[in-house]
Order: structure tokens, then C-alpha cells, then sequence
């Protein structure tokens, strides 16, 4: 699929929790990642999102937050794939950030290179990809 999402994490569905308006689906990654998305019970029928079949959570860049120390606090945010810094991109006034995951996989974050000189970040450093479980699009084969 093309998309102009960075992030896109293909793996299987591993479990669905319906509320009364929305639903938490679990998707297990092709590497070791599990990624939650946040989406309306209708979203799920129309998908027809159930156990066990193929999907693609995809994620913008922009919506990663890049922590290096959570400094003894928890975040809300379901999503938390730790890693190490592979790459630094600099840009006039946004840096990308690729972080390898423990799988092998690359999350594409986007910050300010403000946020890149505040956190210092470098190639080899360790660092986690944040997002919310409402900023996941899931998509599956037609």
C-alpha cells in the first residue's frame, strides 16, 4: 500500500474490545511491536475487523512523540515502542528521527530540531516512539 503515513506496522489481529462507541483493536506487528488503535464500533463492521485476520495500523510522523528519559513519570499514551535512534535527518526547522525497534522495525518520528538539540539526540542512542491509540489508522485488504 502507498500512503503518505511513514509508519505502517502489517501484522495480525490479536484482540477487539468493543465499548459503546468505540473499540480498542490489538494488532500484533511483524516484529515484536503491538500496536493499539482507538476506532468506532462502526469502523470495525465496515472493516470487518475481527481475531486473527491481517491488518496495517499506520501512523503519521508527526503524531510520534520521541522521549529519551521519562524521568520517573507514566504517560497515557498506549503506545510506547522502545528503541535506538538510527537516524537523524535535520531540516530547516523539522529533523525526521528513525528509531529501530527491538523487532527490526522503524518508526519515523518528526520534531522540531529544537526537541532534537533539547533532547540531544544522536545516532545509538536509546529513545521511545509515543503516539495514541486514536492517532492509529487501521487498514485491511478489500
Amino acid at each position: 500500500m502507498k500512503t503518505s503515513a511513514r509508519n505502517q506496522f502489517s501484522g495480525k489481529v490479536e484482540q477487539v474490545l468493543i465499548g459503546a462507541v468505540n473499540a480498542e483493536i490489538y494488532l500484533s506487528s511483524k516484529g515484536d511491536a503491538t500496536i493499539v488503535a482507538s476506532i468506532t464500533k462502526e469502523s470495525v463492521a465496515t472493516l470487518g475487523i475481527e481475531v486473527g485476520i491481517e491488518a496495517i495500523a499506520l501512523v503519521k510522523a508527526p503524531q510520534i512523540i520521541v522521549v529519551t528519559d521519562f524521568g520517573g513519570y507514566k504517560v497515557s499514551a498506549r503506545n510506547q515502542l522502545a528503541g535506538t535512534v538510527v537516524a537523524v535527518k535535520p531540516g530547516a526547522v523539522n529533523s525526521e528521527i528513525d528509531i529501530e525497534l527491538n523487532g527490526g522495525e522503524i518508526v519515523a518520528a518528526t520534531v522540531t530540531n529544537d526537541s532534537v538539540a533539547t533532547l540531544g539526540l544522536t545516532v545509538g542512542q536509546p529513545a521511545t516512539a509515543i503516539f495514541k491509540a486514536g492517532a492509529v489508522i487501521l487498514a485491511v485488504q478489500s
